[in-house]
C-alpha cells in the first residue's frame, strides 16, 4: 500500500494548488481539490489549511482563502530580516557580556589575600547555614514567636480585665434595676463564688 503523505507534504501540496492557480478557494473546493490534484486526504485538509494560515503563508477571511507566490516570498523575506537583525542584537548583546567578564576578571586579580577572602566567605556561609538549621530547631524560642506570644498574652490579660470590670460595674446597676438575686445572676452567668477582680 502506499504511504500517506506527511504533514510538511501536504502543506507544500496545498500550498501548491494555490500558487498554481493563483486563485481564491471555499474551504469545501479545497477538500475537494486536495484528494483530486495533490493526493490529500479531504479530512485532513480543514487542518492543513489552518496550520499555513497560521504561518502567515495562507490568507482568509474564513470563507474564502488564498496565497499568492509573491506574498510567500514576502512573508519568507519578513522572517529572514527578523531573524538577521535578533542575531545582530544577540552577537551585541553576547559581545556586552564578554566584555563584561573581562572587566571583572581584570578587577580580581588572583593573589593570597583573595584566595584567603574567597575561603573565609565560603566558610562563613556554611557556618550560617549551620546556624539557621539550629534556630529552626529552637523554633519555639525564637525571639520572634516569644515577642508574638508575649504580645498575644498581653492582649488577652487586658480583654480580661476589661470584661471583669464591666461584669463588675453592671452588676450593680442590673440588681439595682431588677428583681433577682446576685446569687441568680452569678448562677445564669455562670460565676462561682471564687471569682474575683483580675488586675
Amino acid at each position: 500500500a502506499p504511504r500517506g503523505l506527511s504533514a510538511d507534504e501536504k502543506r507544500v501540496k496545498l500550498l501548491e494548488i494555490f500558487h498554481e492557480t493563483k486563485d481564491f478557494y471555499q474551504l469545501k473546493e479545497l477538500e475537494k481539490l486536495g484528494p483530486k490534484l495533490k493526493g490529500i486526504v479531504s479530512q485532513s485538509v480543514k487542518e492543513v489549511l489552518q496550520s499555513l494560515v497560521d504561518d502567515g503563508l495562507v490568507q482568509g477571511d474564513k470563507i474564502v482563502f488564498w496565497s499568492f507566490p509573491s506574498h510567500q516570498g514576502a512573508v519568507i523575506q519578513g522572517r529572514v530580516d527578523n531573524a538577521k537583525e535578533m542575531k545582530i542584537s544577540q552577537q551585541t548583546q553576547l559581545l556586552e557580556i564578554q566584555q563584561s567578564i573581562e572587566r571583572e576578571k581584570s578587577t580580581r586579580i588572583e593573589s593570597e589575600s583573595r584566595t584567603a577572602a574567597i575561603a573565609k566567605l565560603q566558610y562563613m556561609k556554611k557556618e550560617l547555614a549551620k546556624l539557621d538549621e539550629e534556630l529552626t530547631a529552637y523554633g519555639a524560642c525564637d525571639p520572634v514567636r516569644l515577642e508574638e506570644t508575649r504580645r498575644a498574652i498581653t492582649l488577652g490579660k487586658e480583654a480580661a480585665i476589661r470584661w471583669t470590670e464591666n461584669y463588675s460595674a453592671l452588676l450593680p446597676h442590673f440588681l439595682h434595676h431588677s428583681m433577682a438575686s446576685i446569687e441568680d445572676v452569678r448562677k445564669y452567668l455562670e460565676i462561682d463564688e471564687e471569682y474575683e477582680d483580675i488586675y
